[in-house]
């Protein structure tokens, strides 16, 4: 472990430490939250899961911010994401149940959405989760992830600056240079169905708050992960030839 990594690792503790250590500051997070929750959810994901990138950048490469990088332009595009999740969690948290309902399934609440606010735990809620995550990550995902795709090889190509990310973006050169076979055969096949549908289902059981600052951690996770699944076969293919 380098100094930097001690240096980060301590910038996250003092960071998080607050909201465990003082109860005023965890109660002006919530009431922040339930007032400005599509603010909160730019910086949740411009933080966090622009942090993700990072930590995949430094197990690939050493470090945590290469040159190109594009960190601002990232935060900015994460951001936005954001927000978008945020409408795309109550899109789907409300109208998912309402269909399970016109299938004859039968709510002990007035509004079938309610379910999910509930404090305890019940077959219905954990049905009603997956439905919620089921169609999310089928009609919603593939649309955000091809976009988050289109703004990673705009960010490369303009230098990871912010004057060049504000320049025109080049879509249709930008669909014909994604890698569709890891595209489909991965981000689609693999890791909607295996990470983000069970990982969703588990996040809206969780209770209403915490969902959009969970899916930020879910995608500094899944960068991990991406990232360490890359090292190896770079490690492979440097071993096979």
């Amino acid at each position: 472990m380098k100094k930097n990594d001690l240096l980060v690792i301590l910038a996250i503790v003092i960071l998080l430490s607050p909201f465990f250590l003082f109860s005023d500051v965890y109660q002006a997070y919530r009431s922040l939250n339930a007032n400005h929750g599509y603010a909160l959810s730019f910086l949740k994901f411009a933080i966090l899961a622009t942090f993700g990138e990072c930590i995949g950048v430094r197990i690939r490469t050493g470090s945590y911010i290469q040159q190109g990088f594009g960190f601002l332009p990232r935060a900015m595009v994460w951001g936005f994401l954001g927000i978008c999740i945020k409408m795309g969690f109550v899109i789907f948290g409300e109208g998912a149940p309402c269909i399970l309902q016109t299938l004859g399934v039968q709510y002990p609440v007035t509004h079938p959405g309610d379910i999910l606010r509930q404090p305890d735990f019940t077959w219905l809620k954990l049905a009603s989760a997956f439905s919620v995550s089921f169609l999310m990550n089928l009609f919603f995902a593939p649309v955000f992830m091809t976009f988050h795709k289109l703004t990673d090889i705009h960010i490369s190509r303009t230098g990871g600056t912010l004057k060049g990310f504000f320049s025109s973006m080049k879509f249709g050169d930008y669909f014909s240079s994604i890698d569709w076979h890891t595209m489909w055969g991965f981000v689609y096949k693999k890791t909607i169905p295996l990470f983000w549908i069970p990982a969703q289902t588990l996040n809206f059981l969780l209770p209403e708050e915490w969902r959009i600052l969970f899916a930020a951690f879910l995608s500094v996770i899944l960068g991990v992960l991406l990232a360490v699944a890359g090292a190896r076969k770079e490690k492979m293919v440097k071993v096979t030839t």
